[in-house]
């Protein structure tokens, strides 16, 4: 195995699947100064591999660009991985007294006085969704200062100490808005910085092992902090490449001296369904006259575009209600208004979770050059008969969520993520839940899925050449365990035509529902292997 941090030395991989473009039958791949120098059959790999490179019999394995997760915030994902940095991990618990409880065992065990930090709790899925009130969680923490995360990251129960702290209202209501980022801003920045360090080598350990080469991590003023996205930009060999945003709004300038892509990512357009501060046209059905909150106006979003646009940088927001979306795209044509939608265009802004577009808005965000950084794992985890987006909007609502068909068809770019920790780093179920996790007719085939979670992540960034194993990329790729290869699209035709070997459509792995996720093997990022299963 290739030493990290050591891209010099050629790696050939024979005996296996390519997953190719510029050749569909390709068995073997050729990879130098970490760019993919050539692909082709192993007949002649032999001929086409300098001396002194590696060799990597595949034993039939398959060999695809590395994953790109195209949102994911690492030190919160690493804070709940295992390990002695850990913070409590509230996802197990089923009830409010299931939740306290948890408070109550881990508040035990911390000297007195320090910060308890508890993540991922969802209330969206217990019998009875009741939150406890401030009394019962000061009851379970004492007069320690404690932050109690939701899911989401976008709602938080907070003690009496924490409020104080803060200067935040004594009252029962979870907090939300400029609150819930004021306090997770605080909680963040209480973390020292080996225990910061720690989570985010585990969260990229961790998608190294998954086949994910590259994170695009959605920093900001109540995601980390500064000094956490400019940690985690910092060059870090044998591990996988990070590209960061800042959200903050108009933070053009800051954005650029961190390092940033721009202010984009989580700039807040509005929250989130599970805690109903998505901003939306027609309030929510469990909860009447309750429409959510727009965090920006459109002059806000025109004039943050302007400044990217002058910058050159990209411009970005996180929408997720259809009340927020029709905010963002009239700033959006403000923007093309003062310099021509050509511009605003070649600015490439990025629109995160876009869940409810209807048909003018899916046009205009194709119009206006946008690209969608979707995560339909929402849709597999929320988007079920019964579950949390039913509930919030009605049946009729939510089942027009996460057209992404509707998108592609339209010539939308997109790119696939998880939003870690919200929903767990794992690329293949999200492929998995874009071909079978969401409602009829708005399902990609698994192999537009694939795209969009690999070449689509590169483009997401304003990186065309990235994304795809062709003479001349990165050589970013992945290798997993030998597996039948099958082509699965929504329309059973296209599959049963594309099955025919005369096609040359690569195959991928069998996602049907029920299948177990294929397993990483080996992954390469510019060439540098960062995992290997054999080396444990």
């Amino acid at each position: 195995m290739s030493e990290p941090g050591d891209p010099t030395r050629p790696l050939l991989l024979r005996g296996g699947v390519v997953h190719s473009p510029a050749d569909p039958f390709a068995t073997a791949l050729l990879v130098v100064d970490g760019t993919v120098a050539w692909v082709g059959s192993d007949a002649a790999a032999a001929a086409s591999a300098p001396p002194g490179a590696e060799v990597v019999e595949l034993d039939g394995a398959l060999v695809t660009a590395a994953f790109v997760d195209a949102h994911v915030h690492l030190t919160a994902t690493g804070l709940r991985l295992p390990g002695p940095h850990a913070v409590l991990d509230l996802g197990p618990a089923t009830s409010a007294r299931d939740l306290l409880a948890a408070l109550t065992a881990a508040a035990a065990a911390l000297p007195e006085g320090e910060l308890l930090l508890a993540e991922g709790f969802d209330e969206s899925s217990w019998a009875d969704p009741r939150l406890p009130g401030l009394a019962e969680l000061d009851a379970a923490v004492g007069p320690r200062p404690a932050l109690v995360g939701r899911v989401d990251a976008h709602s938080s129960l907070a003690s009496t100490a924490l409020r104080r702290q803060l200067g935040l209202p004594l009252d029962d209501a979870p907090l939300a808005g400029a609150a819930h980022t004021t306090a997770s801003a605080a909680a963040l920045a209480s973390l020292s910085p080996q225990r910061r360090e720690a989570a985010q080598l585990a969260a990229l350990r961790a998608a190294a092992a998954l086949g994910i080469g590259v994170v695009h991590e959605m920093g900001g003023p109540g995601f980390g902090g500064p000094d956490d996205l400019a940690a985690l930009l910092q060059p870090r060999p044998g591990l996988p490449r990070v590209a960061g945003y800042w959200g903050e709004l108009g933070a053009t300038a800051r954005a650029a001296e961190l390092g940033a892509l721009g202010p984009a990512g989580d700039v807040l357009a509005d929250g989130s369904l599970g805690s109903r501060t998505a901003a939306l046209r027609s309030a929510y059905a469990d909860r009447p006259g309750h429409l959510g909150s727009a965090y920006v106006s459109a002059g806000e979003v025109r004039d943050a575009v302007l400044a990217c646009v002058a910058a050159g940088t990209q411009p970005g927001f996180h929408v997720i209600g259809d009340g927020a979306l029709d905010v963002v795209l009239a700033g959006l044509r403000e923007a093309a208004g003062v310099v021509g939608e050509l511009a605003v265009r070649a600015a490439r802004p990025r629109l995160e979770h876009v869940l409810m577009p209807d048909a003018d808005a899916v046009a205009e965000l194709a119009r206006l050059g946008v690209v969608a950084s979707v995560q339909p794992a929402f849709a597999a985890t929320w988007g079920a008969a019964g579950g949390m987006y039913e509930h919030r909007l009605g049946r009729e609502r939510a089942r027009a969520l996460h057209p992404l068909a509707a998108l592609a068809a339209a010539g939308v770019a997109l790119a696939l993520g998880s939003d870690a920790p919200v929903t767990p780093l794992a690329p293949w179920e999200g492929v998995r839940a874009a071909a079978f996790g969401v409602p009829d007719g708005a399902a990609l085939s698994v192999r537009a899925a694939f795209a969009a979670a690999t070449r689509g992540g590169w483009r997401a960034e304003g990186r065309d050449e990235g994304g795809v194993l062709a003479p001349g990329a990165p050589a970013t790729l992945a290798v997993w365990e030998p597996t039948d290869l099958v082509v699965q699209t929504p329309d059973p035709r296209v599959s049963a035509w594309s099955t025919d070997p005369r096609s040359g459509v690569p195959g991928l792995p069998d996602l049907t529902p029920g299948t177990p996720a294929p397993r990483c093997l080996r992954t390469v990022v510019d060439g540098v292997t960062v995992h290997a299963a054999d080396a444990g």
